[in-house]
Protein backbone atom coordinates (compact mmCIF):
# COMPACT_ATOMS: atom_id res chain seq x y z
CA UNK A 1 0.00 0.00 0.00
CA UNK A 2 1.61 3.22 -1.16
CA UNK A 3 -0.23 5.58 1.18
CA UNK A 4 -1.86 5.04 4.56
CA UNK A 5 -3.70 8.24 5.56
CA UNK A 6 -4.23 7.67 9.30
CA UNK A 7 -1.86 8.89 12.00
CA UNK A 8 -4.15 9.68 14.95
CA UNK A 9 -6.59 7.64 17.02
CA UNK A 10 -9.58 9.63 15.86
CA UNK A 11 -11.05 11.16 12.74
CA UNK A 12 -10.07 14.75 12.12
CA UNK A 13 -10.82 17.00 9.19
CA UNK A 14 -7.68 18.74 8.06
CA UNK A 15 -6.24 20.06 4.83
CA UNK A 16 -2.93 18.43 5.82
CA UNK A 17 -1.19 19.82 2.74
CA UNK A 18 2.58 19.63 2.62
CA UNK A 19 5.26 20.69 0.18
CA UNK A 20 5.34 18.16 -2.64
CA UNK A 21 8.52 16.08 -2.37
CA UNK A 22 7.63 13.31 -4.81
CA UNK A 23 6.84 13.21 -8.53
CA UNK A 24 3.96 15.34 -9.76
CA UNK A 25 2.61 12.38 -11.70
CA UNK A 26 2.83 8.90 -10.17
CA UNK A 27 3.08 5.85 -12.39
CA UNK A 28 1.79 2.44 -11.31
CA UNK A 29 3.48 0.49 -14.06
CA UNK A 30 1.42 -2.70 -13.64
CA UNK A 31 -1.86 -0.77 -13.89
CA UNK A 32 -0.84 1.94 -16.32
CA UNK A 33 -2.02 0.43 -19.62
CA UNK A 34 -5.30 -0.88 -18.17
CA UNK A 35 -6.03 2.45 -16.43
CA UNK A 36 -5.51 4.39 -19.67
CA UNK A 37 -7.69 1.89 -21.54
CA UNK A 38 -10.36 2.35 -18.88
CA UNK A 39 -10.18 6.12 -19.34
CA UNK A 40 -10.67 5.68 -23.08
CA UNK A 41 -13.75 3.52 -22.52
CA UNK A 42 -15.22 5.95 -20.00
CA UNK A 43 -14.73 8.91 -22.33
CA UNK A 44 -16.31 6.98 -25.18
CA UNK A 45 -19.37 6.33 -23.01
CA UNK A 46 -20.20 10.01 -22.31
CA UNK A 47 -17.50 12.40 -23.46
CA UNK A 48 -18.81 15.69 -22.04
CA UNK A 49 -19.48 14.15 -18.62
CA UNK A 50 -15.79 13.47 -18.06
CA UNK A 51 -13.95 16.14 -20.03
CA UNK A 52 -14.25 19.88 -20.49
CA UNK A 53 -11.69 22.30 -21.88
CA UNK A 54 -12.47 25.95 -21.10
CA UNK A 55 -12.92 28.07 -24.23
CA UNK A 56 -10.38 30.84 -24.74
CA UNK A 57 -7.80 29.11 -22.55
CA UNK A 58 -5.46 27.65 -25.16
CA UNK A 59 -2.35 29.30 -23.72
CA UNK A 60 -3.14 28.02 -20.21
CA UNK A 61 -3.80 24.50 -21.49
CA UNK A 62 -0.52 24.38 -23.41
CA UNK A 63 1.36 25.66 -20.38
CA UNK A 64 -0.30 22.93 -18.30
CA UNK A 65 0.51 20.29 -20.92
CA UNK A 66 4.19 21.16 -21.06
CA UNK A 67 4.37 21.42 -17.27
CA UNK A 68 3.07 17.86 -16.88
CA UNK A 69 5.05 16.33 -19.75
CA UNK A 70 8.33 17.87 -18.57
CA UNK A 71 7.74 16.47 -15.08
CA UNK A 72 6.94 13.02 -16.43
CA UNK A 73 10.02 12.96 -18.67
CA UNK A 74 12.24 14.11 -15.81
CA UNK A 75 10.81 11.72 -13.21
CA UNK A 76 10.39 8.64 -15.42
CA UNK A 77 12.96 8.82 -18.25
CA UNK A 78 12.70 5.05 -18.63
CA UNK A 79 9.09 5.48 -19.79
CA UNK A 80 8.74 8.96 -21.26
CA UNK A 81 10.76 11.35 -23.40
CA UNK A 82 9.90 14.84 -24.62
CA UNK A 83 12.01 16.21 -27.47
CA UNK A 84 11.50 19.85 -28.48
CA UNK A 85 13.14 21.58 -31.45
CA UNK A 86 11.77 25.08 -31.97
CA UNK A 87 7.99 24.45 -32.06
CA UNK A 88 8.26 20.82 -33.13
CA UNK A 89 7.82 18.24 -30.38
CA UNK A 90 7.81 14.47 -30.10
CA UNK A 91 6.36 12.78 -27.03
CA UNK A 92 7.46 9.17 -26.63
CA UNK A 93 5.46 6.97 -24.28
CA UNK A 94 7.03 3.53 -24.10
CA UNK A 95 4.30 2.20 -21.80
CA UNK A 96 1.73 2.80 -24.53
CA UNK A 97 4.28 2.15 -27.28
CA UNK A 98 3.46 5.50 -28.93
CA UNK A 99 5.43 8.42 -30.36
CA UNK A 100 3.32 11.54 -30.82
CA UNK A 101 4.58 14.48 -32.90
CA UNK A 102 2.92 17.87 -32.31
CA UNK A 103 3.58 21.57 -32.64
CA UNK A 104 3.59 23.87 -29.64
CA UNK A 105 0.43 25.94 -29.24
CA UNK A 106 -1.23 24.32 -32.24
CA UNK A 107 -4.31 22.40 -31.13
CA UNK A 108 -4.82 20.76 -34.51
CA UNK A 109 -1.39 19.15 -34.34
CA UNK A 110 -2.85 16.67 -31.84
CA UNK A 111 -5.60 14.21 -32.68
CA UNK A 112 -7.52 15.23 -29.55
CA UNK A 113 -8.00 18.53 -27.68
CA UNK A 114 -4.69 19.08 -25.81
CA UNK A 115 -6.16 18.66 -22.31
CA UNK A 116 -7.99 15.49 -23.35
CA UNK A 117 -4.86 14.08 -24.98
CA UNK A 118 -2.85 14.86 -21.84
CA UNK A 119 -5.44 13.21 -19.60
CA UNK A 120 -4.95 9.99 -21.56
CA UNK A 121 -1.21 9.99 -20.79
CA UNK A 122 -1.60 9.92 -17.00
CA UNK A 123 -3.41 7.79 -14.43
CA UNK A 124 -4.34 10.93 -12.53
CA UNK A 125 -7.47 13.00 -12.93
CA UNK A 126 -6.68 16.60 -13.86
CA UNK A 127 -8.64 19.67 -12.79
CA UNK A 128 -7.92 23.23 -13.97
CA UNK A 129 -8.75 26.20 -11.75
CA UNK A 130 -8.47 29.77 -12.98
CA UNK A 131 -8.83 33.10 -11.19
CA UNK A 132 -11.91 35.21 -11.84
CA UNK A 133 -12.26 38.99 -11.54
CA UNK A 134 -12.54 38.66 -7.74
CA UNK A 135 -9.34 36.64 -7.49
CA UNK A 136 -11.31 33.49 -6.60
CA UNK A 137 -10.09 30.14 -7.94
CA UNK A 138 -12.82 28.78 -10.24
CA UNK A 139 -13.08 25.25 -11.61
CA UNK A 140 -13.10 25.86 -15.36
CA UNK A 141 -12.16 22.51 -16.87
CA UNK A 142 -10.74 19.09 -16.37
CA UNK A 143 -10.32 15.44 -17.27
CA UNK A 144 -12.13 13.52 -14.52
CA UNK A 145 -12.67 9.81 -15.19
CA UNK A 146 -12.14 8.44 -11.68
CA UNK A 147 -14.11 10.84 -9.49
CA UNK A 148 -15.23 9.58 -6.08
CA UNK A 149 -18.99 10.21 -6.09
CA UNK A 150 -18.73 13.55 -7.88
CA UNK A 151 -18.50 14.60 -11.48
CA UNK A 152 -17.07 17.42 -13.52
CA UNK A 153 -20.37 18.84 -14.71
CA UNK A 154 -21.53 19.69 -11.20
CA UNK A 155 -18.29 21.53 -10.30
CA UNK A 156 -17.68 23.65 -13.42
CA UNK A 157 -17.96 27.36 -12.77
CA UNK A 158 -17.78 26.99 -8.99
CA UNK A 159 -15.20 28.52 -6.68
CA UNK A 160 -12.92 26.40 -4.50
CA UNK A 161 -15.23 26.83 -1.50
CA UNK A 162 -18.35 26.17 -3.58
CA UNK A 163 -16.80 22.98 -4.96
CA UNK A 164 -16.44 21.69 -1.40
CA UNK A 165 -19.78 23.02 -0.12
CA UNK A 166 -21.39 19.52 0.07
CA UNK A 167 -18.63 18.22 2.39
CA UNK A 168 -20.02 18.25 5.95
CA UNK A 169 -18.05 20.62 8.19
CA UNK A 170 -15.60 21.67 5.48
CA UNK A 171 -16.44 25.37 5.37
CA UNK A 172 -16.69 25.67 9.16
CA UNK A 173 -13.57 23.67 10.08
CA UNK A 174 -11.02 24.12 7.31
CA UNK A 175 -12.69 26.23 4.61
CA UNK A 176 -10.83 29.47 5.28
CA UNK A 177 -7.49 27.71 5.83
CA UNK A 178 -7.85 25.65 2.64
CA UNK A 179 -8.96 28.58 0.50
CA UNK A 180 -6.09 30.66 1.84
CA UNK A 181 -3.65 27.89 0.88
CA UNK A 182 -4.97 27.90 -2.67
CA UNK A 183 -4.84 31.69 -2.95
CA UNK A 184 -1.25 31.81 -1.66
CA UNK A 185 0.05 28.82 -3.61
CA UNK A 186 3.37 29.69 -5.27
CA UNK A 187 4.49 28.41 -8.67
CA UNK A 188 7.76 27.12 -7.22
CA UNK A 189 6.11 25.40 -4.24
CA UNK A 190 3.51 22.80 -5.29
CA UNK A 191 1.69 21.06 -2.46
CA UNK A 192 0.29 17.57 -1.89
CA UNK A 193 -2.24 16.02 0.47
CA UNK A 194 -4.16 12.77 1.03
CA UNK A 195 -7.89 12.23 1.07
CA UNK A 196 -9.68 8.98 1.88
CA UNK A 197 -12.94 7.09 1.99
CA UNK A 198 -14.11 3.48 2.18
CA UNK A 199 -15.61 2.32 -1.11
CA UNK A 200 -17.93 -0.66 -1.66
CA UNK A 201 -16.23 -1.56 -4.93
CA UNK A 202 -12.83 -1.57 -6.57
CA UNK A 203 -14.15 0.37 -9.56
CA UNK A 204 -12.29 3.61 -10.14
CA UNK A 205 -15.17 5.45 -11.78
CA UNK A 206 -17.70 6.29 -9.06
CA UNK A 207 -19.60 8.90 -11.06
CA UNK A 208 -22.84 9.58 -9.15
CA UNK A 209 -24.73 9.34 -12.45
CA UNK A 210 -23.85 5.62 -12.41
CA UNK A 211 -24.75 5.02 -8.78
CA UNK A 212 -27.39 2.42 -9.73
CA UNK A 213 -24.55 0.38 -11.26
CA UNK A 214 -22.00 0.35 -8.46
CA UNK A 215 -23.86 1.17 -5.22
CA UNK A 216 -26.01 -2.02 -5.08
CA UNK A 217 -22.80 -3.87 -4.32
CA UNK A 218 -22.74 -2.07 -0.98
CA UNK A 219 -25.68 -4.11 0.31
CA UNK A 220 -23.81 -7.37 -0.22
CA UNK A 221 -21.38 -6.71 2.63
CA UNK A 222 -21.37 -8.94 5.71
CA UNK A 223 -19.00 -9.22 8.70
CA UNK A 224 -17.59 -12.28 6.96
CA UNK A 225 -16.85 -10.79 3.53
CA UNK A 226 -16.39 -7.07 4.24
CA UNK A 227 -12.61 -7.37 4.25
CA UNK A 228 -12.51 -8.50 0.65
CA UNK A 229 -15.36 -6.33 -0.60
CA UNK A 230 -14.66 -2.99 1.08
CA UNK A 231 -11.73 -0.90 -0.12
CA UNK A 232 -9.68 1.88 1.40
CA UNK A 233 -9.75 4.48 -1.35
CA UNK A 234 -6.91 6.98 -0.95
CA UNK A 235 -6.46 9.99 -3.19
CA UNK A 236 -3.08 11.59 -3.49
CA UNK A 237 -3.91 15.16 -4.50
CA UNK A 238 -1.43 17.76 -5.73
CA UNK A 239 -1.84 21.49 -6.28
CA UNK A 240 0.49 23.42 -8.62
CA UNK A 241 0.31 27.05 -9.70
CA UNK A 242 1.42 27.51 -13.28
CA UNK A 243 4.15 30.12 -13.58
CA UNK A 244 2.90 32.17 -16.54
CA UNK A 245 -0.91 31.99 -16.41
CA UNK A 246 -1.07 31.62 -12.60
CA UNK A 247 -3.79 29.02 -13.09
CA UNK A 248 -3.85 26.04 -10.72
CA UNK A 249 -3.49 22.40 -11.74
CA UNK A 250 -5.14 20.00 -9.32
CA UNK A 251 -4.23 16.32 -9.79
CA UNK A 252 -5.88 13.29 -8.17
CA UNK A 253 -4.29 9.83 -8.17
CA UNK A 254 -6.53 7.14 -6.73
CA UNK A 255 -5.24 4.05 -4.91
CA UNK A 256 -7.47 1.15 -3.84
CA UNK A 257 -6.62 -1.42 -1.17
CA UNK A 258 -8.94 -4.19 0.12
CA UNK A 259 -9.39 -3.91 3.88
CA UNK A 260 -8.28 -7.55 4.10
CA UNK A 261 -4.80 -6.50 2.95
CA UNK A 262 -4.59 -4.02 5.84
CA UNK A 263 -5.82 -6.57 8.39
CA UNK A 264 -2.44 -8.30 9.03
CA UNK A 265 -0.96 -4.96 10.16
CA UNK A 266 -2.56 -4.62 13.58
CA UNK A 267 -1.40 -1.04 14.12
CA UNK A 268 -2.85 0.14 10.81
CA UNK A 269 -6.05 -1.82 11.38
CA UNK A 270 -6.44 -0.21 14.81
CA UNK A 271 -5.88 3.30 13.40
CA UNK A 272 -8.45 2.62 10.70
CA UNK A 273 -10.92 1.37 13.31
CA UNK A 274 -10.50 4.51 15.43
CA UNK A 275 -10.95 6.75 12.37
CA UNK A 276 -14.16 4.95 11.43
CA UNK A 277 -15.48 4.88 14.99
CA UNK A 278 -15.02 8.64 15.40
CA UNK A 279 -16.21 9.56 11.90
CA UNK A 280 -19.23 11.87 12.34
CA UNK A 281 -22.52 10.41 11.15
CA UNK A 282 -23.02 13.16 8.58
CA UNK A 283 -19.54 12.49 7.14
CA UNK A 284 -20.28 8.77 7.01
CA UNK A 285 -23.45 9.50 5.06
CA UNK A 286 -21.65 11.90 2.74
CA UNK A 287 -19.02 9.25 2.00
CA UNK A 288 -21.82 6.79 1.15
CA UNK A 289 -20.82 4.32 3.84
CA UNK A 290 -24.11 3.91 5.77
CA UNK A 291 -25.20 0.65 4.14
CA UNK A 292 -21.94 -1.19 4.82
CA UNK A 293 -20.52 0.65 7.83
CA UNK A 294 -21.79 -1.80 10.48
CA UNK A 295 -20.66 -5.06 8.82
CA UNK A 296 -17.29 -3.47 8.09
CA UNK A 297 -16.87 -2.37 11.71
CA UNK A 298 -17.85 -5.81 12.96
CA UNK A 299 -15.30 -7.38 10.61
CA UNK A 300 -12.53 -5.08 11.90
CA UNK A 301 -13.50 -5.40 15.57
CA UNK A 302 -13.58 -9.22 15.33
CA UNK A 303 -10.02 -9.19 14.01
CA UNK A 304 -8.82 -6.81 16.72
CA UNK A 305 -10.21 -9.12 19.41
CA UNK A 306 -7.99 -11.97 18.25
Amino acid sequence: MKYFPFEDNQFSMTMNAKAMNSPLIEVEEKRYVSDIALKNNILNSDYTAYFHSPPGSDSEIWELLLYVLNHMAADYPQFFQLNIANNDCIWTNSLLNTATPFKLNENDSLTLPPLDWLGRQVQEDLILMQSDFRGENICTGGHLCFGSVWNLREKLGKSFLEVHEPVPGFREQIGAQSNNLMLKLKSHRPAARLNWTIAPTDELNLNPDLISHWMPKAGEKTPQNAGNHCFLRVERQTMSRLKISQSILFTIKTYLTPISEIAPNRKQLSLLAHALQTLPAESRTYKGMDSYYLPLMEYIENLLRI
